[in-house]
């Protein structure tokens, strides 16, 4: 069987009337559906969607935030959730199971998520366990698989969002002398440089290799970085940072901490989503900024506030490509499937996993 007669078994493919569909035609037609389906229906849009799809969320935020809104909003039978893979795993974990988490295309993945899978996390405990014991506490963050949830609250540790990342390192440091951060090896060592860990105290763990890439004293090692990042936000340089100082100095560089060490160090400021949103926001008329983010948000906080001067840290950035697989054909197809009764792709984690995955949420919850 060939790859694309793998992927129809899971997900059937889009019909061709919606392929030739107007835009007209299926605004017109998604209205009429949120209509019809009322408060059973609820759409949560991840910041990063295209604006053609935003604009029929019921709810706009980051990954984490519209899976507790989801799960709060108890009404709605169905959930279909645009944004990506592990967004929709942590909604359908987070809600009761009388309501439905869907993706209207399950080909929205997230490549950092994808970095780290269960095998190669349970084969890198096994052997980090062998090199430092148990002195080592696991964190993960949002932004990976059900399972690395599963596995992450299994051994004790919780998952971090780039908003609360220190104090979730805090308490980890507070667990144990050691942490293992998942998957993103630049939120980690940003994280951890910032709470005073020194970089020669930071390795990265390499789970092709199985090995840690340092030739280092492993009694300093504090942060163990899984080798993984953001394909979107690794494609902001330093020289693009250098270049700006450079050409237009009074531009205040803002970025998010998936961003590289040397970037982040760089920049002006460095936070999360809502961060760099509410940085926006709040500045005066005139501000001018560089914004080293997904690009669907950077053009919408330009389009948002035209008083200010708003463009992207890498002029030639594209939209995250994974997250801009929910687009109006599907948004629509998907609505029309729910009306007709059919859960075409919905996300359902299993049961055992989803237990574990809590744990891990719920610990950071409590924090």
């Amino acid at each position: 069987m060939f790859k694309t007669d793998l992927f129809q078994a899971v997900q059937p493919q889009l019909p061709d009337s919606y392929k030739h569909a107007t835009d007209e035609e299926l605004i017109e037609r998604v209205q009429e559906r949120k209509r019809q389906l009322g408060t059973d229906l609820f759409i949560p849009g991840h910041h990063y969607q295209k604006d053609d799809v935003i604009r029929f969320a019921d709810e706009t935020g980051d990954s984490l935030q519209l899976a507790q809104v989801s799960a709060n909003y108890q009404e709605a039978s169905y959930i279909v959730f645009c944004g990506v893979h592990f967004m929709a795993e942590t909604a359908d974990i987070l809600t009761n199971e009388n309501q439905a988490v869907i993706l209207p295309d399950l080909r929205a993945g997230c490549s950092m998520a994808d970095m780290a899978d269960k095998r190669q996390t349970e084969r890198a405990w096994r052997q980090l366990t062998e090199l430092f014991g148990d002195s080592i506490i696991p964190l993960t963050y949002v932004n990976s698989s059900a399972d690395i949830k599963a596995f992450v609250g299994r051994h004790g540790g919780a998952t971090v969002t780039s908003s609360n990342a220190k104090t979730m390192m805090e308490w980890a440091f507070s667990q144990k002398k050691r942490v293992l951060f998942l998957p993103d090896q630049h939120l980690g060592r940003n994280t951890a440089y910032d709470l005073g860990v020194p970089l020669n105290e930071m390795v990265v763990w390499n789970p092709i290799e199985e090995k840690i890439e340092e030739d280092t004293e492993l009694e300093k090692v504090k942060m163990i970085l899984w080798k993984g990042h953001c394909s979107v936000h690794e494609n902001f340089r330093i020289d693009h940072v250098n270049h700006l100082r450079k050409n237009d100095p009074d531009r205040k560089i803002l970025v998010h901490p998936e961003c590289s060490w040397e970037v982040t160090q760089a920049s002006d400021l460095a936070g999360s989503t809502k961060y760099i949103i509410e940085q926006v926001e709040k500045a005066p008329a005139g501000t001018k900024w560089s914004i080293g983010t997904e690009m669907n948000l950077v053009k919408r906080l330009e389009k948002n506030h035209p008083e200010q001067s708003i463009e992207s840290l890498n002029p030639e950035m594209c939209p995250c490509l994974t997250m801009n697989r929910i687009d109006l054909p599907h948004l629509c197809w998907t609505l029309d499937e729910v009306y007709a009764g059919r859960l075409t792709n919905q996300i359902k984690v299993d049961e055992k996993v989803a237990v574990e995955a809590k744990l891990a949420i719920d610990r950071m919850l409590k924090r």
